[in-house]
């Protein structure tokens, strides 16, 4: 097992990786199609070179969902090239939501009482950010169609995480194999729409390197190798560095500002969710 710091290291830097792309995307030129499908190709090339366990386990489970992960990659890049950063990580983190909602049909487990409280303040979240769409600005040129598809990266995010909850009974799918086939699908879905790659201006090849290779495979190599190490809860509120600062770059970079009802709606999409998983580790605890 590797050391408790080592650990916390590793998954602070995968959250941090992951929270600078949305000041990545928005600082490239092309379309959200183009940045979501040059991005994937990189990445999944850079995930079998980088993880070995990216090379094995290849299954229909696992390109199933893939599948989910292409929607969730392809929806939040085009949702934070048109609304804010913030209102994209926000709305996307309403996954658990969602997996509260279908996770008794699809994967035959009910929620406790407690889940169903969870949905009060997600859902209120919800409703704020959406309340706190701004006008259009140079940054977020169309916000309400942005939210919107944030929203649905939410859902097919929940659909990939109830996935790999599906995958987990089945050693011979690999978690890091769907995560390679999101992003190969992705790359494919957007192929049709790329243009000349020898258009791509220079810069924005730059910064699509970026995101493939570091805010994406090198996050996942530091991930997979932090939660080897760390208990779950522990793992997950660490992550939630990721929505916390992903707004902070997006203003650093572009001087993006939020509303604050959409601050007030992240808040407490977050919170609730972090003091959820807070209170699920204290019980156990207490029935021992």
């Amino acid at each position: 097992m590797l050391p408790v710091r080592r650990a916390r290291l590793e998954i602070v830097l995968a959250a941090l990786l992951f929270s600078t792309g949305g000041a990545a995307i928005k600082a490239t030129t092309l379309s959200g199609f183009e940045v979501a499908g040059l991005r994937s190709a990189i990445a999944a090339l850079a995930l079998v070179a980088l993880v070995p366990a990216a090379r094995r386990g290849y299954t229909l489970r696992a390109a199933a969902v893939g599948l989910a992960f292409a929607g969730s990659l392809v929806l939040f890049v085009s949702a934070n090239k048109l609304t804010t950063s913030a209102a994209s990580i926000f709305l996307q983190s309403t996954a658990p939501l969602y997996v509260l909602l279908l996770g008794p049909w699809l994967l035959g487990e009910r929620a406790s009482r407690s889940d169903l409280v969870l949905m009060i303040p997600v859902a209120a979240g919800l409703l704020l950010v959406f309340a706190g769409t701004g006008a259009s600005v140079r940054t977020a040129p169309d916000p309400l169609r942005g939210n919107v598809l944030a929203l649905l990266s939410g859902v097919t995010w929940a659909f990939a995480i109830m996935g790999l909850r599906w995958m987990s009974g089945h050693p011979r799918s690999s978690p890091m194999a769907a995560a390679v086939l999101g992003n190969v699908f992705a790359a494919l879905f957007c192929l049709p729409f790329l243009r000349s790659l020898s258009l791509v201006p220079a810069g924005d090849w730059v910064v699509l390197s970026y995101l493939g290779v570091f805010q994406v495979a090198l996050a996942y190599l530091f991930l997979t190798g932090g939660v080897r190490g760390l208990p779950a809860l522990e793992a997950a509120l660490l992550l939630l560095v990721e929505p916390a600062l992903n707004p902070v770059w997006a203003w650093i970079a572009h001087g993006e500002r939020p509303s604050a009802l959409a601050l007030s709606g992240g808040a407490l999409i977050l919170g609730s969710t972090a003091l959820k998983a807070w209170v699920d580790a204290r019980i156990p605890r207490r029935a021992a």
